[in-house]
């Protein structure tokens, strides 16, 4: 059994020393290979069988259609000796693979390409609390052609995978948190896509609205032997005129927060509409956007990304764009008098408008202390509103699926608005979960992320103290909507109208003061301070947009 040498500079390579695979994977002991995939599931046409080094023990390996096993090769056992009855077959799923490269040693004397000394397998491990981890796997021969063999089987494996992005446009916003996006891109994304073999195109944003204005036009060139690259937006691109779409050649990443996201998915959206020859201003049925979305945490809140992966990981974010894990997302549309506000994901109205209009005021203030400041002085100076909120409601799934057992011909949907009006503290108009580190059940838990409803939660006027008691709960594992003056529906479209304008006295400095006139109140819409005039209809459009995340088994909130 060839062995490789211990020492030395060792590095898993495809080419030459130039192509070091960076320190991002760590290797991890074989014994964690063995769960996840039953003995059955990894039968399967056989493809390869040979002998390599696994962790320092020679096994005989078998690669099929669907896993990678491996057992240490015994040798012939004494009699009465059962120890050798302990060595147990472990494995690793074919699609947990991301990447694979040639593993070779260079001496500082060595020329060329240096000893090869097996094949080196970049793995997607799942971890507790829906977080991912990049690994390593390495087998060792020193056997040229029998590597080449399997390093060919393993990169045709790999090239099957039609969901996986291959290129990438990557919009980067410095500003984010405490500016520390590109350090968080750099460090710690750009090694990962890099080992995966994704491209990438990096625009980083200069100004608030820099990546919606990049992405209004376009222009392709052609590089490298016929790939294609987007000089500024590769979200302009239709699946009519470029066919490669349908096999997710390029994607778009976004490197931000909340606000960053909201502006890339809207201007995503935009385009969609405009290549289906849709006016944005009369929108009944919207197109999807055409090409998936990925979000990489690295903002204040990250509440998208959070509700998306079930936990704000940068690495775990990165590693469902590498291995392609698509989530359809609803979306809504927020507009007033005929005009088509933005597309979001989630917004509030009253004591989270203007909590957000304070903050947007003290921006010279680092992050946490602009939002200590603007939630303090929101409580001081907490009114309610006095609005009429209309609201078509949508039937649970919950309920629907009782029905459908008991064949009942009840639909999902009602047609029949009903209306509440009254003063309320805030509205809260929630199309996902909004996981964040404030809300760790979400400001919406019963939500999903396509269920096809909205969550409307209203909290009618009552004292200072019951309304910070109602919000203390959202950090706690109770019931923050067990409060009599709160009120939730699940709903499909929502109409949100205020019935007066006493809340616009310029003398009182509570967030208002931002409105562009007296006429306009803020709405805080995924973390963007948006002015709006008397009446917003808010209406969802099930899976709208299509965003790289984990299943919707791993985000329902525990």
């Amino acid at each position: 059994m060839p062995r490789g040498r211990r020492g030395g500079r060792v590095s898993a390579l495809e080419g030459g020393p130039e192509e070091e695979a960076p320190p991002a994977a760590a290797a991890v002991p074989s014994a964690l290979w063995a769960s996840g995939l039953q003995p059955g599931a990894a039968a399967g046409q056989t493809l390869l069988r040979g002998i390599f080094e696994i962790g320092r023990s020679s096994c005989d390996v078998v690669l099929s259609e669907l896993a990678l096993r491996w057992w240490p090769i015994q040798p012939e056992r004494p009699a009465g000796d059962s120890k050798y009855d302990q060595c147990k077959e472990e494995f690793i799923e074919v699609k947990d693979i991301f990447s694979v490269k040639l593993k070779r040693r260079y001496s500082a004397k060595q020329q060329g390409n240096g000893t090869l000394l097996g094949i080196t397998l970049f793995i997607c491990l799942k971890k507790e609390q829906n977080k991912l981890k990049d690994s390593t796997l390495d087998l060792i021969n020193l056997s040229e052609d029998h590597c080449d063999v399997w390093f060919k089987q393993f990169k045709k494996i790999l090239a099957g995978f039609s969901n996986r992005p291959k290129s990438l446009k990557v919009i980067l916003n410095p500003q984010s948190h405490k500016k520390e996006a590109t350090q968080v891109y750099y460090e710690k994304v750009e090694p990962l896509l890099r080992i995966a073999g994704i491209k990438t195109d990096v625009t980083i944003t200069e100004y608030e609205g820099h990546a919606l204005a990049l992405l209004k036009d376009c222009e392709l060139q052609e590089f490298d032997g016929g790939h294609w690259k987007l000089l500024f937006a590769i979200h302009c691109w239709s699946v009519k005129s470029f066919p490669l779409m349908q096999t997710l050649e390029m994607s778009v990443v976004c490197v931000g927060g909340d606000g960053s996201a909201s502006e890339v998915a809207h201007a995503l959206l935009l385009r969609a509409q405009k290549n289906a020859g849709k006016e944005t201003d009369s929108l009944l049925t919207p197109a999807r956007a055409q090409l998936p979305l990925g979000l990489i945490p690295a903002g204040s809140t990250n509440v998208l990304a959070h509700s998306l992966h079930g936990i704000p990981h940068v690495v775990t974010a990165t590693l469902h764009i590498i291995m392609g894990h698509i989530q359809p997302v609803d979306v809504c549309t927020f507009s007033t008098t005929g005009k088509l506000l933005r597309f979001g994901f989630s917004a509030m109205f009253g004591f989270g408008g203007r909590t957000l209009a304070l903050a947007e005021k003290n921006r010279w203030m680092s992050p946490n202390q602009r939002r200590d400041f603007a939630v303090m002085k929101a409580l001081a100076k907490l009114k309610p509103e006095d609005c009429e909120i209309s609201f078509l409601p949508c039937i649970s799934s919950h309920d629907l699926q009782e029905w459908k057992a008991e064949g009942s011909p009840k639909s999902d949907s009602s047609d029949q608005w009903q209306t509440i009006q009254g003063q309320f503290l805030n509205v809260s108009i929630m199309a996902i979960p909004c996981l964040c580190s404030v809300a760790p059940r979400g400001l919406a838990p019963t939500t999903r992320l396509n269920n096809g409803s909205m969550a409307l939660i209203v909290v009618r006027n009552t004292s200072r103290p019951e309304f910070i008691k109602h919000l203390k709960r959202y950090a706690s594992v109770k019931n923050q909507f067990n409060f009599p003056f709160v009120e939730t529906y699940t709903v499909g479209e929502v109409r949100v109208r205020q019935r007066n304008k006493s809340g616009c006295d310029p003398e009182e400095d509570d967030g208002r003061q931002a409105a562009a006139s007296e006429h306009s109140f803020p709405w805080n819409i995924d973390g963007d301070l948006v002015e709006a005039e008397s009446e917003v209809l808010v209406k969802l459009h099930p899976r709208l947009i299509s965003l790289y995340g984990g299943s919707m088994e791993e985000m329902i909130p525990k």
